[in-house]
C-alpha cells in the first residue's frame, strides 16, 4: 500500500475575463488524511480537484504528489500518469461491465490471478463480495457508489479523490453510507480528498476541512473546532447552525439586547461587533415580559429548533431536546451561555 502527501502552493485558475476560480490556494494534505473541501457552489473546490486531478492546468503555481511535481509553470503530467483514483460525482460505471469488471478496469499491467486476488480483496473492503457478477443497473444507488469507490481503490494509487460523493443519493440514505464511505476510506489508508457542499458530509467524514469561499481558503481545521472557533463570520454562517447579535465592547463588557457579557481576552477592541449565537446555547424561559416571541418551531426529534423574535426584528434560534418547547405566539427570555461567545468585527461585507 502506497500514501501521499498533496501540496498545492499558490496556485490560481481563471476561466476568461473573470475572477479566479482559484486564487493563490496554497494547502497541504497529510499521507493517509481525509481531507474535505468545503464550501457553496461555485466556490472553487471542484476546481481545485480538477486541478490535482489534471483535468485542468494551474496558470499559475505548483502541485505536488509526495516528491514528485505534477503541475507547475514546466511541468504538466497528464491524469493517467499521476497515479490518482477518481471518483466521479455520477459515478461514471461501465454499463456493459459487471461489478468485477468495474472493478477491475484499471487494474492493468497484472497477471490474471493477481488481478483476481486484487478484486476479490477490494470487493470485500466495499462489502460487495456477492455482487460481483451484477451489472450497475442491477444495483441500488448505495451499491453504484461503493462500486464506484471501489474501483478507484483497486489499482492501489496513493491518493483517491471523491467529487461530490453522495449528492446523486436521496437523502434517507445518505446518513448511512457517510458512515459506511468513511469506513472504507480509512480502512484503504490512502491519502483522501473529497470536495462537498454538504456540511454533515464534511464534519462526519474527514479529519480536516478547508472552508472555501471566492476562489480563497478561508479556515482549515479539525471539524470540532471550526465548529467552536470559526475565523469569520462568513466561516461561522457556513460550518454552524447561528444566527447574529449586535454588540457593542465598553472596557471589558459587552453590550447587547439580551444583556452584558465579559469581553474576553479574544474579543475585538472597542466599537460595534457581532457575536455569534449557536441554536445549542441557548435557552428559552416562559415569561410574559420576556424579551422575544416564538414565531415559528420546527420538529427535529425528539425537541424543536425553535424561532423567536427579538424587539429589534432579529431572530434568535434555540434547539430543546425534549417535548416542552414553548408555543408559537408565547413570550420567553432568552438566555446565552457567557462560555461558548465567539465575536467578531461588525464591519459586515
Amino acid at each position: 500500500m502506497s500514501v501521499s502527501r498533496i501540496v498545492l502552493e499558490r496556485v490560481s485558475k481563471r476561466f476568461g475575463a473573470g475572477a479566479a476560480a482559484v486564487d493563490s490556494l496554497s494547502l497541504s494534505i497529510e499521507p493517509g488524511e481525509t481531507f474535505a473541501l468545503f464550501g457553496p457552489s461555485g466556490c472553487g473546490k471542484t476546481t481545485t480537484l480538477r486541478l490535482i486531478a489534471g483535468f485542468e492546468r494551474p496558470d499559475e503555481g505548483q502541485i505536488r504528489l509526495g516528491s514528485r511535481i505534477v503541475a507547475d509553470d514546466e511541468s504538466d503530467v497528464p491524469p493517467e500518469d499521476r497515479r490518482i483514483g477518481f471518483v466521479f460525482q455520477d459515478y461514471a460505471l461501465f454499463p456493459h461491465l459487471t461489478v468485477e469488471g468495474n472493478v477491475g478496469f484499471g487494474l492493468r499491467g497484472v497477471g490474471s490471478r493477481e488481478r483476481a486476488a486484487r478484486i476479490q480483496e477490494v470487493l470485500a473492503l466495499s462489502r460487495l463480495d456477492d455482487l460481483g457478477h451484477r451489472f450497475p443497473h442491477e444495483l441500488s444507488g448505495g451499491q453504484q457508489q461503493r462500486v464506484a469507490v471501489a474501483r478507484a481503490l483497486a489499482p492501489d494509487f496513493p491518493v483517491v479523490l471523491l467529487d461530490e460523493p453522495l449528492s446523486n443519493l436521496d437523502a434517507s440514505l445518505r446518513g448511512s453510507l457517510r458512515a459506511e464511505l468513511h469506513r472504507i476510506l480509512k480502512a484503504s489508508g490512502k491519502t483522501v480528498l473529497l470536495v462537498t457542499h454538504d456540511r454533515e458530509e464534511a464534519f462526519e467524514m474527514a479529519d480536516r476541512i478547508g472552508v472555501m469561499s471566492r476562489g480563497r481558503l478561508q479556515q482549515v481545521g479539525a471539524p470540532e473546532d471550526l465548529h467552536r472557533r470559526p475565523a469569520t463570520e462568513e466561516v461561522a454562517r457556513l460550518v454552524c447552525d447561528a444566527c447574529f447579535l449586535a454588540a457593542r465592547r465598553s472596557g471589558d463588557s459587552l453590550s447587547t439586547e439580551l444583556g452584558t457579557f465579559p469581553a474576553g481576552a479574544e474579543a475585538p477592541a472597542q466599537g460595534d461587533l457581532v457575536i455569534l449565537v449557536r441554536e445549542d446555547d441557548v435557552r428559552l424561559v416562559p415569561d410574559e415580559s420576556g424579551e422575544g416571541v416564538v414565531e415559528n418551531r420546527v420538529f427535529r426529534g425528539p425537541g424543536h429548533v425553535v424561532h423567536v423574535r427579538l424587539r429589534s426584528g432579529v431572530t434568535i434560534r434555540c434547539r430543546t431536546t425534549d417535548g416542552s418547547s414553548p408555543r408559537v405566539g408565547e413570550r420567553v427570555r432568552v438566555r446565552i451561555g457567557p462560555e461558548n461567545l465567539v465575536i467578531f468585527p461588525g464591519n459586515r461585507g
